[in-house]
């Protein structure tokens, strides 16, 4: 029983010493990919690319409608007056 509890052990010892080996070549080979990166020009590429985004949103909101009403404010106001003061209120004055 305790041999197979020591080699459960060691075989988990192994397996974690080479996800360990695994993970720390990852590591140094982004490190070795991003040594030579301008991380001004990282910015720089981030801000445009914030501002093509805002763009395309806008250009898509337009051409769905949503910032192009077709009726205005004043219109629709304007309408609700008129049937407000067309429509009687079914009372009767006096009486």
């Amino acid at each position: 029983m305790y041999q197979v509890l020591l080699y459960i052990g060691l075989g988990t010892a192994f397996l974690a010493f080479f996800l360990c080996l695994l993970s720390h070549a990852r590591v140094n080979k982004i490190n070795r990919a991003t040594k030579e990166l301008d991380w001004e020009a990282v910015a720089n590429i981030t801000g445009d690319l914030a501002t093509v985004k805002k763009t395309v949103q806008t250009l898509n909101n337009r051409l769905n409608g949503m910032h192009s009403s077709k009726v205005t404010d004043e219109e629709l106001i304007r309408q609700f007056a008129q049937q407000q003061s067309a429509k009687p209120n079914g009372r009767m004055i006096g009486g």
